[in-house]
C-alpha cells in the first residue's frame, strides 16, 4: 500500500474504530485515558504491553474489559510461584484410540492459544515460567515434542506487574522486558475519578462492554498502520533519540553518560516508528511527525533505559531522564 492510499477515509475508520472501543471501555473503566490509548497503540501495531502499578488500580479489569470489547478469544493466566511452563503452553499426553487401541501422543493446547492473553502478575512466577511465556510472545508459536504449534492471529499479551519493591516478586530481566513494546504506568485516579469509582461500583447497576471490533477489523487496522510512510527526517529523529541514550557511544548525551548504566537497543527504534504511526492515525493524521515520536517515547524508554546509582541518588528515574532527552534533541 503506497502513501497515497492512506486516505482520509482510512484514517477516519481507524479513529472511529478506536472511539467505539473506548466508548465500550468507559462503561467499566473510569479515567485512565492515556493507559487506554497506549494499550490500543500496542494492539494496532501487533505488539505486547506491560501494565505496572500497585494492586487495586483496575489493571486486570481494564484488560478483561478490553477483551469483551473486542470479538476475540481471551484467556487469563494468573502467575504464581508454582506455575509451570506447561501450564501456559500446553502438554503432550498419551492418547489411546478407542477403536484400534493404538496409543500415541496428543498435544493439549494451554491457555496461551488464544487471541488476547492477560498475563496477570507476571513477576510473581519464577524465571523458567516467565521465559516460556516470553518465548511464545516473540516466536508466536509453541514448540512441544519437536513440533511447532502456531499461535492464533491476532495475538497479544497484555501483562500486569506489581512494583518490583514488593516482596515475593521475580523481576523480569532487561532482555525479556524488551519484548514488550510499552511499559505502561497505571497511576492512582484523580479525586473526581475516585469519587465516580465509588459511586459506580457500590450500586447494583454495573454496565458491561459489548464487542466493538472483530479479529479481521484489527488485522486490517494493523496493515493500515504498517503502510503509513515515515519521512527520512522523522526516522532520523527517532534514530537520534535511541542512539544518544547509550552511555558508551560517542554521540551519547552528557546526561546519559552521567545518569544511565544502559541505553536503549535497536528494538526501541522499531517500536518508536511503529507506535508513532499508530499515534498519528489515532490523532487523525495520515503522516508521522517528530511530535508523534516524542509522544510515544516515554512508555518505550521506561523499561529500556537503566538509570545508574548516580541517577538514583538524585531521585531520577527513566521517565525523568527520557523527558530531559526529548528536551535536548531538536524536533527538526
Amino acid at each position: 500500500m503506497s502513501n497515497e492510499s492512506i486516505e482520509s477515509s482510512a484514517v477516519d475508520k481507524i479513529q472511529s474504530s478506536a472511539e467505539r472501543v473506548k466508548k465500550e471501555l468507559k462503561k467499566v473503566i473510569i479515567g485512565q485515558d492515556d493507559v487506554i490509548n497506549q494499550v490500543l497503540i500496542a494492539i494496532f501495531t501487533r505488539n505486547h504491553a506491560l501494565l505496572v502499578g500497585v494492586p487495586g488500580l483496575a489493571k486486570t479489569l481494564l484488560i478483561s474489559s478490553l477483551a469483551e470489547s473486542l470479538d476475540l478469544g481471551y484467556k487469563r493466566i494468573q502467575f504464581t510461584p508454582d506455575l509451570m511452563p506447561s501450564d501456559i503452553t500446553g502438554t503432550e499426553v498419551i492418547y489411546s484410540d478407542p477403536t484400534t487401541n493404538e496409543r500415541q501422543f496428543k498435544f493439549l493446547p494451554g491457555p496461551i492459544f488464544s487471541n488476547i492473553i492477560l498475563a496477570d502478575e507476571i513477576n510473581r512466577t519464577p524465571p523458567k515460567t516467565q521465559a516460556a511465556m516470553l518465548e511464545s510472545m516473540q516466536e508466536r508459536k509453541v514448540s512441544i515434542g519437536g513440533e511447532d504449534h502456531a499461535l492464533p492471529d491476532p495475538f497479544f499479551v497484555l501483562a500486569t506487574q506489581n512494583p518490583i519493591e514488593q516482596e515475593g516478586t521475580y523481576p523480569l530481566p532487561e532482555a525479556q522486558l524488551d519484548r514488550f513494546m510499552f511499559m505502561i504506568k497505571v497511576e492512582y485516579p484523580t479525586e473526581e475519578e475516585e469519587f465516580e469509582i465509588m459511586q459506580a461500583y457500590t450500586g447494583t447497576n454495573i454496565s458491561k462492554p459489548e464487542p466493538a471490533l472483530s479479529g479481521s477489523d484489527i488485522l486490517e487496522i494493523q496493515n493500515t498502520v504498517r503502510s503509513v510512510q515515515v519521512s527520512e527526517h522523522v526516522m532520523r529523529y527517532a534514530e537520534k533519540l535511541v542512539r544518544v541514550t547509550r552511555p558508551g557511544a560517542d554521540d551519547a548525551l552528557d546526561i546519559c553518560k552521567k545518569w544511565l548504566g544502559w541505553g536503549a537497543g535497536p528494538r526501541a527504534g522499531l517500536s518508536l516508528i511503529l507506535a508513532a504511526k499508530a499515534h498519528a492515525l489515532l490523532n487523525g493524521k495520515n503522516h508521522v511527525g517528530c511530535s508523534d515520536i516524542a509522544a510515544v517515547a516515554p512508555p518505550i524508554f521506561r523499561h529500556r533505559l537503566i538509570p545508574n546509582f548516580a541517577a538514583q541518588s538524585e531521585g531520577l528515574d527513566s521517565d525523568a531522564i527520557t523527558a530531559k532527552i526529548i528536551e535536548a534533541i531538536p524536533q527538526h
